[in-house]
């Protein structure tokens, strides 16, 4: 399989090398040449399927071609040591609950399946320099990163979060491993970190000195891994006889999430409408509505994974469907929330169905009511990370004390170990050379 890049002035790249490389030598991203299909007789078994199955089924249907096909199955079970179970809320509303893994947040596969592959290919290519893996975090982000990549030779990680704009529990998780990790307190926004790491993969004089990659979802290997949840998803409402006419809402900040589940549709996987939640950082909603795209500045919100004023895969939905705002207009929705409207919901939920919601969800479970289902159409909302993570924000919204998972326990007991930097790339470049 070839990837070219969605700005269309890079040469075609392999598989390997767009892992490693990430981004296009033309700023754009990379995508597929073709979407393969699963037949739609092979989607019907997966209800009698394991998730480790069903994902080694999507995995070989993309990755398949460009390595051994054992050696994908090892890193696909390898990745998926848990489980991603369907709930029921209530009436015809069900939540795919994606924090069942290390750090309790849905980027856990993607992140743990690009450590394993670009482990795979560090070693096959045989490199004797380290590799650098930049991501940039809004929350989950870096935590699902750092912690898949713990450990692994050959490469060292450099988160970059904006101070004071993730939770407490989100920068424990990747601020206090040490090892091949290093957390980068940028002074500003999502959108200067994301910056600091498109312009250092652009700058061919840092790229000769040191080997770049990036592990956000702007990586085929960190994004595409997301589809698998999509086809466990279908496969378990499928086993009750709920997946005919299966609407999906996607909480949406750098969209790589819903870019997922847009390339499990074009698989082949039979979704029929797929909504976008979004919070007061609106720029796809307006899309929807106008077919003009005004990216602009984040605002801090409730829901702080998705305060992205800029979403990177906005470009990866375009070249999916042609740049027609007429086919994706008529395929997703969108809605938005207010931090009033989120609190409003994750109260109603929890005291009329006791189903505690983070932040996220809250906007997801909030679009997919306000959607109005019909009486045949069900209901998927993702809810991509445990409420604990947003625990201040969660204890004052229900006026309540929630438990801390030990998974996340064990990260509060570490020291906070991060370096603070300016948002100029040139203060960032120097660090880098010198790193």
């Amino acid at each position: 399989m070839k990837y070219y890049s969605t700005n269309k002035q890079a040469p075609l790249a392999g598989l390997e090398e767009v892992v490693i490389k990430s981004l296009a030598g033309d700023k754009g991203l990379y995508m597929p040449e073709r979407i393969p299909v699963i037949d739609k007789n092979v989607i019907a078994s997966m209800k009698d399927k394991s998730f480790r199955e069903i994902a080694d089924i999507v995995a070989q249907a993309f990755f398949g071609e460009d390595m051994d096909s054992q050696a994908l199955r090892e890193i696909v079970y390898d990745t998926l040591s848990f489980e991603t179970p369907v709930v029921h809320v209530n009436d015809n509303i069900y939540t795919l609950e994606l924090f069942h893994g290390p750090t309790l947040a849905f980027k856990d596969v993607g992140a743990r399946f690009m450590a394993r592959l670009s482990g795979y290919f560090i070693r096959r290519k045989g490199l004797n320099r380290e590799v650098n893996v930049l991501v940039a975090t809004s929350g989950d982000t870096g935590g699902a990163v750092a912690n898949g990549f713990l450990g692994v030779p050959g490469i060292h990680v450099f988160v970059l979060y904006p101070k004071g704009k993730v939770s407490p529990i989100q920068e424990c998780q990747f601020t206090t491993l040490g090892k091949n990790i290093t957390a980068l307190e940028i002074e500003g926004t999502f959108d200067d970190c994301q910056a600091l790491v498109k312009a250092a993969f652009m700058d061919r004089e840092l790229n000769r000195h040191i080997p770049l990659t990036s592990a956000n979802s702007i990586n085929v290997a960190r994004f595409l891994p997301q589809a698998f949840y999509y086809f466990n998803a279908y496969a378990q409402l499928d086993r009750e006889g709920k997946a005919d006419e299966l609407i999906v809402c996607v909480p949406s900040g750098n969209f790589g999430n819903i870019t997922a589940g847009l390339f499990a549709y074009k698989m082949g996987l039979p979704i029929k409408h797929f909504i976008a939640a979004n919070n007061r950082n609106d720029v796809f909603f307006e899309y929807l509505k106008t077919g003009r795209y005004n990216p602009r500045p984040s605002v801090e919100t409730y829901a702080n994974a998705m305060d992205v004023g800029d979403p990177s895969n906005f470009a990866r939905i375009l070249d999916l469907f042609g740049n027609s705002h007429e086919q994706i207009a008529s395929l997703i929705s969108g809605y938005r929330y207010t931090n009033e409207q989120i609190a409003d919901t994750m109260r109603h939920v929890y005291t009329t169905h006791r189903y505690l919601l983070d932040p996220h969800g809250a906007c997801a479970y909030q679009a997919l009511t306000d959607y109005r289902l019909k009486p045949a159409e069900t209901g998927l909302f993702l809810e991509t990370a445990h409420p604990a993570k947003f625990k201040e924000t969660v204890d004052l919204i229900l006026n309540a004390g929630i438990e801390i998972p030990l998974k996340l326990q064990k990260f509060m007991k570490g020291k906070k170990k991060s370096i603070p930097l300016g948002k100029d790339f040139e203060g960032f470049k120097a660090f880098l050379r010198k790193a």
